[in-house]
């Protein structure tokens, strides 16, 4: 009985310093400030940012129009979104690098979905899912608060983060 107790004890204990140690090496050391595409290595899965701007939804970059900021890929639709973008990618690049935005509002990092997504205050915002856009939007402004507040510290230790 005293065993079994202790082998519980040292199996709750182990568990406890894997969970801490992946949490804390998840913050401090953030690897993908910006999401990518798990398959092509291109940010917003593909997406040329500045489209989001200019169309009325999003429309997939070529290859032949890259433009590498931050250390990833990101693809255009054409030489010129290329270069509008190369003048100032902070602004046409989602918000958080990409993570989504009510995922960041409640504490946690999660792939923003390029599809799903709102351009506010002249800024690109992706959401993991539309009932994560949805709430978003009900409170916009404490969401976009919070979000801001959890990326700072999701992003302290990260090498120049985008805002």
């Amino acid at each position: 009985m005293l065993f079994r107790a202790f082998l519980y004890l040292f199996f709750a204990l182990a568990f406890s310093v894997v969970l801490i140690s992946l949490a804390f090496a998840g913050t401090k050391q953030l690897q993908n400030v910006i999401v990518t595409d798990p398959l092509s290595g291109y940010a917003i899965g593909g997406y040329d940012p500045v489209s989001y701007f200019t169309n009325s939804e999003p429309v997939q970059g070529l290859p032949e129009y890259e433009y590498i900021w931050f250390g990833v890929p990101w693809i255009f639709s054409n030489e010129a979104n290329r270069d509008i973008f190369a003048l100032s990618p902070e602004i046409y690049s989602p918000i958080f690098g990409g993570h989504g935005s009510m995922g960041l509002a409640r504490g946690y990092l999660s792939d923003g979905n390029p599809n799903v997504y709102e351009v506010l205050a002249g800024r690109l915002f992706l959401f993991y899912s539309i009932s994560n856009r949805d709430a978003f939007m009900l409170a916009q402004r404490s969401s976009y608060i919070k979000a801001q507040r959890n990326w700072e510290f999701f992003t302290a230790n990260a090498s120049n983060p985008p805002k």
